[in-house]
């Protein structure tokens, strides 16, 4: 179903794994020899407490939140001056705007009925108080033009931009976890009841109900479920023992370790580990994002300037300790200019009843 602009409010606030304390690193990945570098300060997790205590006061008096990339101080938009006032109660920075949430949800529903065409994606960007629109290169001169009547018919709620690229899912042949005769990439792995799973790309895990290390390996796990198109998550439990330990990979002999899982916010700086492109850097351009895929939407993911690659489906994208998203697709990268998108890895602990460790 669709997801509006404030989707992420009635979700719990942080999912804090304090006794646990360890994230993924991708399935098959052979046990860390070398030293575990110590966690990234707790800014990460402390700027998405806040994020989530202020979501949880202002619901629907805001219009979002982000990083501002002078101060990185947490900026709440807000519309009236009660609103910007519990905002400073909190702790963080007011930003009055003139689009409110209703409006900015009703753009998105407008895009929804309207402007439903592969190649296309929209998400909130509060920066700019508005819905930013990317149209990739597979989108027709036509269809452009149609998208940039129903924008122009929004008040201005809605940018349009064109894109260099395709948007697509990205799963390849080669090494990392394979199913189906596809190679993907491991997230994060997790845990219910002292069994232990790792989660990826719900489009990968519609490829195969088993899943090996090597290509035609031996099976390290089967499917335990998935969900693609609308989201794209997947879980997949270990029927082995071996290689199962909660660290993502950092692919140059270190690992970082995840303690917690958050939403991503607008202007944060990320991670990406993936089997192709291994780690590379971005921060985050929109949330509650729509991608048209060729073979079905997706709604509610993030979008990123990450770089990523086919064969990174299923990755991780984190801030420090926070796990933040599965990695879903791109529309490519030129220099280190991406545009990985991710699904929010909450929705996929919540769906599962699993937590990273």
């Amino acid at each position: 179903m669709r997801r509006t602009t404030r989707a992420r409010t009635g979700l719990s606030a942080l999912l804090l794994a304090a006794s646990l304390g360890l994230g993924a690193a991708p399935a098959g990945a052979d046990a860390p020899q070398g030293p575990t570098p110590t966690p990234a300060s707790d800014s990460a997790a402390a700027l998405h407490a806040l994020d989530a205590a202020v979501e949880r006061s202002l619901g629907d008096d805001s219009a979002g939140t982000y990083v501002d990339a002078g101060t990185g101080e947490l900026v709440v938009t807000v519309t009236t001056e009660a609103a910007a006032a519990k905002v400073r109660a909190a702790g963080a920075t007011p930003r009055l705007v003139q689009r409110g949430a209703a409006e900015l949800d009703a753009a998105m529903a407008a895009l929804e009925a309207r402007a439903k065409i592969p190649g296309t994606s929209w998400g909130l960007d509060p920066r700019t108080n508005r819905i930013a629109l990317e149209a990739d290169s597979s989108v027709s001169a036509r269809d452009l033009a149609r998208l940039r009547k129903v924008a122009a018919s929004l008040d201005g709620a809605v940018s349009v931009t064109r894109v260099p690229g395709v948007f697509q899912r990205e799963v390849a042949g080669g090494d990392a976890v394979y199913g189906g005769g596809s190679r993907c990439s491991a997230a994060f792995n997790v845990t219910k009841n002292n069994v232990r799973y790792f989660l990826t790309a719900g489009h990968c895990t519609n490829l195969s109900s088993t899943w090996s290390s090597t290509s035609g390996g031996t099976s390290i796990g089967v499917r335990e479920g998935t969900s693609f198109p609308t989201n794209d998550y997947g879980i997949v439990r270990y029927t082995t023992t071996t290689n199962v330990g909660g660290r993502v990979n950092l692919y140059n002999g270190s690992y970082q370790d995840i303690a917690s899982a958050a939403d991503a916010v607008v202007g944060q700086a990320i991670r990406k580990s993936g089997s192709t492109t291994k780690v590379t850097s971005g921060t985050v351009s929109a949330v509650n994002v729509t991608v048209n895929y060729s073979d079905g939407p997706v709604y509610g993911m993030v979008r990123t300037t990450a770089c990523s690659a086919g064969g990174d489906s299923g990755g991780a994208h984190f801030a420090g300790s926070v796990a933040l998203g599965i990695h879903s697709g791109s529309s490519g990268c030129t220099g280190t200019s991406g545009s990985a998108i991710h699904q929010p890895v909450r929705e996929a602990l919540s769906a599962y009843g699993v937590n990273v460790y």
